[in-house]
């Protein structure tokens, strides 16, 4: 797990060492253990690293012999198998990183159709003269690029490209809009005018500092719908779930896992207890004294039936003031997620004993478990759009009604709804476009790397895809629940975890914490960003009112009042929310 980031420039020139010194100390949290750096006519690459797997030998640039380099962020998961299917190759090293360099000597940038894991990464081959930038298909680690004159930037976080001086820190009205309304942004514009995500799954092909191919790898699969007996599906479910979380356990550092009260991590606890010779270590955050549900007791009874090492990380209001200009700062592409605070916070904490995390995001997106997938499966005219309301509608707060919204949103819906695909398909098809990519796996990517620390995911594997997407849509939804075959899965695997249970939503106390801070309307009404975009006595007026109604829409204007302080006006974080929105 590392940083990345370089500049191809047009032919002739030479890469600017202020750049990639500007580039690599932008990016210098995310590696702890070192640095590296290629520059080779007119290309220039840096990395900056956590080491998990060849802690002494693995690092990067990796050169081939014949000019080639990579640098990348990331695991390759099935590195070994890699490895010995290139017998002809002579590798340097015993990182999981190298075997890329050899497949593309062999495939050119179809090389990345034999990678499985998580990845964003950059190789540099002198001879075609060509840089090949390529992101993993579901988008679990980030990439980001701009063009100028001066050539293609890429680099692991936007924020590293504003601070290198290429692009201006400038708002895109329309990403605005949606990360506002809806939490996230969409599609390959960030909020950053002029820095475009490279999309999950994409590779892009760069010569003489342009753009000339971009080619892209699915993430789901496009087979017939999979049925059959329950039994069976049972065994098959069993199987690959049970490699891909063998599959990330591979390192060379000590790892653990983050334990919430949900039918996910439940079932990444059952199968960690069972490959690990080891008890599993795992971390449970909870919300003392508040009305939000606390899934610790759960949590250390599933711990205990297992034999695992439980730690409950307590989350207080205290930490919430403290800890979110932080946070803020960490969440450069933003995601106005509360669960980012836990899960920086637990990320801090599992720091003290792990360099590796696994959690499970995805598997609500695979397997079918958001409440708003049931409402989309329902027939014409019953059905409805997801994220149809905003955060702000009704509210009579900023200044002009956000426009264009829930328009890139709805193209990837439209972009879901391909031939063969159910009505419950297309809508996982849509979230993982963007609401995986783009709030959940970003927020998880800021937070633990800002800690160093790396999160693996086993849910979103190319053979759990494989297998679950698939599905008939009755294996997905039974009985009024979501993940059902999961839930029969899970409770032959770990009983005591209550699959059948209704879901009950994770939820962080954000409305009491806000609610008990009177003052704080005052101050993020009178932040640049906020009085741009909102009339401060309105703003006055909704803190003063903030409760579980009007809640989450104090807490994305006191998240996106930090946020602009940090990215937009450039003031790096000091002290609490308190001290940094009062510097305004």
């Amino acid at each position: 797990m590392c940083g990345i980031a370089g500049i191809a420039g047009p032919a002739g020139s030479v890469p600017d060492q202020g750049v990639l010194d500007r580039l690599a100390d932008a990016l210098a949290h995310r590696g702890p253990d070192g640095g590296g750096r290629h520059v080779a006519a007119n290309v220039g690459l840096v990395q900056t690293r956590l080491a998990i797997i060849d802690i002494e030998g693995g690092r990067q640039p990796i050169l081939d012999g014949e000019g080639r380099a990579i640098v990348a962020n990331g695991e390759i998961y099935n590195y070994r198998e890699l490895r010995a299917g290139l017998p002809e190759a002579r590798f340097a090293t015993g990182s999981d990183c190298e075997p890329p360099l050899h497949l593309y000597a062999r495939d050119g940038s179809a090389f990345v159709e034999s990678l499985r894991g998580m990845y964003a990464l950059a190789l540099h081959d002198p001879g075609a003269g060509t840089l090949t930038l390529s992101r993993d298909p579901f988008g679990i680690k980030p990439l980001y690029v701009a063009e100028g004159a001066w050539g293609v930037a890429f680099a692991s976080e936007a924020q590293a490209l504003v601070a290198a001086g290429l692009v201006a820190p400038k708002v895109s009205d329309r990403a605005r809009n949606e990360l506002l309304q809806m939490q996230f942004t969409c599609g390959a514009d960030t909020i950053f005018e002029g820095i475009r995500r490279v999309l999950p799954g994409e590779t892009l092909v760069v010569r003489d500092g342009r753009m000339v191919e971009r080619r892209r790898r699915e993430a789901l699969p496009t087979a017939n719908a999979v049925d059959g007996g329950a039994d069976d599906l049972i065994r098959r479910l069993d199987a690959v779930l049970a490699e891909s979380v063998e599959f990330h356990q591979r390192s060379d550092v000590p790892y653990g896992m983050f334990l919430s009260g949900g039918i996910d991590s439940a079932a990444l606890l059952a199968l960690m207890a069972r490959l690990n010779p080891h008890p599993v270590l795992a971390f449970t955050a909870g919300f003392p004294g508040t009305q939000a549900r606390d899934e610790r007791d759960h949590a250390r009874a599933l711990a205990a039936r297992v034999g695992a090492r439980h730690v409950e990380v307590e989350v207080s209001e205290g930490d919430f003031w403290a800890l979110l200009p932080e946070v803020a700062a960490a969440m450069d592409d933003p995601a106005a997620d509360y669960a980012c605070l836990p899960t920086f916070k637990l990320a801090r904490e599992a720091r003290r004993e792990v360099k590796v995390i696994l959690a499970g995001e995805g598997g609500d997106e695979l397997f079918g478990g958001y409440g708003r997938y049931r409402a989309a499966m329902r027939p014409w005219p019953l059905a409805r759009p997801m994220r149809r309301h905003g955060t702000f509608d009704g509210l009579d707060v900023l200044r002009a009604s956000p426009t264009g919204w829930r328009d890139r949103f709805a193209a990837a819906e439209a972009e879901s709804r391909r031939p063969g695909r159910s009505r419950l398909q297309a809508a996982q098809a849509a979230d993982c476009a963007d609401w995986l990519a783009h709030d959940l796996l970003t927020k998880a990517d800021r937070c633990l790397m800002a800690n160093g620390v790396e999160g693996r995911v086993p849910f979103l594997d190319p053979a759990v895809a494989g297998f679950a997407f698939p599905l008939a849509d009755r294996w997905k939804v039974g009985k009024g629940l979501g993940k059902w075959l999961l839930r029969l899965w899970l409770e032959q695997a770990l009983p005591e975890a209550r699959p059948f249970d209704r879901k009950r939503g994770f939820t962080v106390p954000v409305a009491e914490w806000i609610a008990a801070r009177p003052g704080i309307g005052a101050l993020v009404a009178r932040q640049p960003g906020i009085a741009e975009i909102a009339r401060p006595e309105a703003v006055e007026a909704l803190f003063s009112r903030c409760d579980g109604k009007t809640g989450f829409a104090c807490w994305t204007l006191l998240f996106y009042a930090l946020w602009h302080q940090r990215h937009i006006i450039g003031r790096r974080p000091e002290g609490d929310a308190f001290e940094a929105l009062a510097k305004a």
